[in-house]
This record gives structure tokens, sequence and C-alpha cells, in this order.
């Protein structure tokens, strides 16, 4: 059950202009280094197909190369011929045949568009409706450029992702539209009435604390699904956790996302995450990384609920580097030394700070500082698990495993 508000705010969601900077940097910061990549995450083995991202293989993983032999982990190998016979265009079998193996496309005027929900850098997101069912989805209109191998790729293991999840409060995947003769993609969602931005932004809007409990609740229950499936979302920002009339939460727009493999791990890019919600060992020019980055984001989301605005709105990376030193104490020596962050020369404070969490939100309920000190622990083993948050007794302050959402 959701967490829910006695009426009902636009369904367009609503993003603080100050955010939007910080947003389109991460994205166009990280977007060639993502595409980079692809590359060495296409050796990454996928077992699971899911979700809304979800469901209905478990064929993929990341994109990789063509090849001319079969992969052995599909039981039914992508066919170039055969899925452009199925409707889909030449250009996205060939980069990304693994990404649509199995499904068939649906038609684009099979859906009839009621308004223009979302603008991103890379997309349009409408309200739609599906002729033949009548239902009300969400259709995000994804742009290429030239049709150029390496963003169709970048598309592709967005697909993938989605395709391995599969769970309640991550947003699901239902459907693929194009046809042979396209240019374009749709991906198909489920219809989310708000996001957690938005809500956060409405004149008149204050969560209860019972409402911050069920939506961190639903928040870390979506991430833990994320992370036993080996998928790091590393965007987790208000606007991208989207919002039903039910008060289901469910997390969206896995497009910076990468999948990784604890057992054998590759360099990543730092330069994901919008600003804001950006974990220090990222700032500081980490390549070596984990689940920490997301729930760093998760810490300082429940903070901003609870405060009513960001906690630390920084507008540059040497600024909000400084800002996360304030509020959560400077790093240790012996971290300084274990971790050898690429930028630890050029950004470590001059002098230490002390960590004040517990004087800075003094006026927070009490049950919720434990929480708050863990997932902003400045050393990202320390901020554990979403299962460990799920689970212990230091998280999800007081009880609120044993307590159900309230509905208004």
């Amino acid at each position: 059950m959701g967490c829910v508000f006695g009426r009902e705010v636009s369904a367009k969601p609503v993003q603080r202009p100050e955010e939007r900077p910080n947003a389109d940097e991460a994205i166009r910061a990280s977007a060639k280094a993502e595409v980079r990549e692809i590359r060495a995450d296409a050796s990454a083995n996928v077992r699971n197909g899911g979700s809304r991202n979800e469901v209905d293989d478990d064929r993929g993983s990341r994109p990789r190369r063509r090849s001319s032999r079969p992969n052995p982990r599909l039981s039914n190998p992508p066919k170039h011929g055969e899925q452009v016979a199925a409707g889909w265009p030449s250009w996205l079998s060939a980069v990304a045949g693994e990404a649509i193996n199995g499904w068939i496309p649906r038609r684009a005027d099979s859906f009839e568009k009621l308004d223009k929900i979302g603008q991103g850098t890379y997309s349009n997101v409408y309200k739609a409706r599906d002729s033949l069912t009548g239902k009300i989805v969400a259709l995000k209109k994804v742009r290429f450029d030239n049709l150029e191998p390496e963003s169709v790729k970048f598309m592709a293991r967005e697909i993938l992702i989605l395709r391995r999840l599969d769970h309640p409060n991550v947003v699901k995947l239902e459907g693929l539209v194009t046809s042979r003769m396209s240019c374009s993609l749709y991906l198909v969602f489920e219809y989310m009435e708000h996001d957690l931005a938005g809500l956060a932004a409405s004149p008149g809007i204050k969560f209860t604390e019972s409402q911050v409990k069920c939506y961190m609740n639903q928040l870390l229950s979506g991430l833990e699904h994320c992370h036993n499936r080996h998928v790091l979302h590393r965007d987790i920002k208000g606007s991208n956790l989207l919002i039903d009339n039910d008060g289901i939460l469910r997390i969206a727009d896995f497009g910076l996302a990468s999948v990784f493999d604890p057992n054998h791990k590759h360099p990543m890019t730092s330069r994901v995450v919008t600003l804001w919600y950006r974990p220090p060992e990222l700032l500081l020019g980490a390549t070596d990384y984990g689940v920490g980055v997301d729930l760093w984001s998760a810490g300082c989301i429940l903070a901003e609920l609870l405060a009513g605005k960001p906690i630390m709105p920084g507008r540059t990376e040497v600024e909000q580097l400084h800002k996360i030193f304030k509020l959560c104490g400077s790093p240790t020596e012996e971290y300084w030394k274990k971790s050898r962050l690429p930028h630890a020369t050029i950004f470590k404070p001059q002098h230490s700070y002390k960590r004040c969490i517990s004087e800075t939100f003094k006026d927070f309920p009490p049950s919720s500082l434990p929480l708050i000190e863990t997932l902003l622990a400045i050393d990202p083993a320390e901020r554990l698990t979403a299962t460990a948050a799920l689970h212990s007794e230091v998280s999800l302050y007081n009880m609120l495993l044993h307590t159900h959402c309230i509905v208004f």
C-alpha cells in the first residue's frame, strides 16, 4: 500500500528550476564516457530479463558488439533477418539485437498522444492512451544522433537493464514502439501521476513522518532489488522517483544505470549522479565503486523530505564537496590512504571538519537520525546495503517495517 494525499496534484512532474542545470550537467558530462563504458560492460554476464524496466525474458545484459557466432547465453539468439521481418528497423536490430530479442514492436498509430509531460536531454515523454486496451501509458520518445551506432548502443543498454528488473517499486517497461521505416524509438511505460520532486515543490504539500517512512521503505526496497540484480541506478533524485495516485513509489529513468559484477570489477565513470545527490567518492574521481553511490543519494532524499528542501545544493563540484565535508565531516587519514582517489590531492580540505549531522538536523524525528548517519557516511563501506537498511534496527527508523503506509 502506498502513501497518498487528500488532494490530487498536477499530473505533470514539477522540477525545481535550480535542479535542472545540475541534472543536465550530470547527463551531458557522462554521456560520452558512458558510451565508452558500454564496451567495457559488454563482457559482463546478464542473467535475468526484467521490467520497466521489467520483464519478460531472462536473456539480457549489457549490449555487446555483434558477432557472427551465436551467443551461448541466449536460448534463442537474435537473428537480424528475423527481427527485421518481425517489424524492427534494420538499424536497431543490427546494433541492439539482444535488447529487443523476443519482443514484437508496437505501431505508433496504436497510441494516442494526450499531452507532453516531460523533456530531457535526449528524449521527450508523453502521456498517451493505448488504443487497443484504453490504458493510459507514458511514451518516452528517444532521439538518436543520425542513428549513430554508439547512441543506439547506449539506449540498448538501458532497455536491457529495464528488462532484467521486476519489482513493485521499479517502474515497468511494457513495450517498444517503432517500425521498419522508422528512425525513432518509443519506450512504453506504465503511467505515474506524480514524481517526488514535483510533490515536494507543490504549495501546501508537507510530508508527514509516516509518509516519509513509507516512501523511504519503497525506495530502499526498489534499490535492494536493483542491487541484487547487479544494477546501479546512479541517478537517484526526487524527479526520478515516480508516485501514482495510490501512493506507490517506483524508481524510474535508468539512462545512467550500469550493470556491475562485484566479483569482476571494471572501471566505471565518475561522471554520474546529479550534483546535489552525488557522493563524495564520485566527486573525488572514484572509478571503482558500488551500491554505496545509490545509498548516499537515498540518504540525501530522506533528509530532504524531512527538511522540506535539498540539504546540500552545491553549484559546483568544489562547493558540493565543501558542503559535504561541513555536514558529514572530513574523511579520515586512513580513508584517504586506502581509497587512493584521483582527485584527493586537489580537493583534500586544508583543515578537518567535524561531523555535525545530529546537530544540523536536531529538529528531525530522533529515530530518523541513525539511518541518515548510516546512509551519509563518508566511507561508502559504512553505508552498508539497502538490505541492511531495510532489516537492521538502525534503519528505517523506529519500527518502519512493522507499520503500514498510511493512506489518507
